[in-house]
């Protein structure tokens, strides 16, 4: 079987791409994804991709925004071409998890279209305002993170060089916790009011 670099993904046929696509590393399949063409096999091979844990919310952003959502957000669902069915599914499906949260940001994979995304969310917040909404609206409290570019912390370089096992294992656990301030003594009655 050929190697999944040296796979021609503008020929063969949707069975033979999944099969390719399955044989991929995380950070294959994520490249597959932002670059895999919405004009072969998009239902079956990026169906099955945009299922998978390791993509993440740059990536997932990347493809949806690939699928040209704009043709079909403001059609009626009835008059959609039967041709097109089944990819404004599979955009229903990536929005879904966009906005469940199934797709976690990562700093090292960030927007490939930054301005992009922000018209989106621009036209949707003027929606809003107009009373009216498209097929497909974006959650912005998940987008944030990747639209403010807030997950690249700036690291001291004396920590940057020094190794913690310890840190690397627990910070996802300590970045996604709670931090929560338990005050055990009563507020004085002065300050109570």
């Amino acid at each position: 079987m050929q190697e999944f670099e040296n796979f021609d993904w503008h020929q063969g046929s949707a069975d033979e791409h999944l099969a390719m696509a399955r044989l991929g590393s995380a950070d294959q399949i994520c490249a597959l994804a932002r670059e895999y063409s919405w004009f072969q096999h998009p239902e079956r091979v990026l169906g099955w991709i945009m299922a998978q844990k390791c993509v993440d919310l740059g990536t997932a952003l990347t493809v949806f925004l690939n699928g040209e959502p704009e043709r079909f957000n403001y059609m009626p669902k009835r008059d959609i071409p039967e041709g097109y069915r089944g990819v404004v599914r599979l955009l229903d499906n990536i929005c879904q998890r966009l906005n469940s949260g199934f797709y976690l940001a990562d700093p090292n994979s960030p927007l490939s279209d930054r301005r992009r995304i922000t018209k989106w969310v621009a036209y949707q917040a003027f929606d809003r305002d107009e009373g009216s909404v498209g097929r497909w609206q974006l959650d912005e409290c998940i987008l944030e993170p990747l639209l403010n570019d807030t997950l690249r912390l700036e690291v001291p370089e004396e920590e940057q060089k020094q190794p913690n096992l310890l840190m690397d294992i627990l910070s996802p656990a300590i970045d996604l916790a709670t931090k929560r301030v338990i005050d055990d003594e009563p507020e004085p009655a002065s300050e109570r009011g």
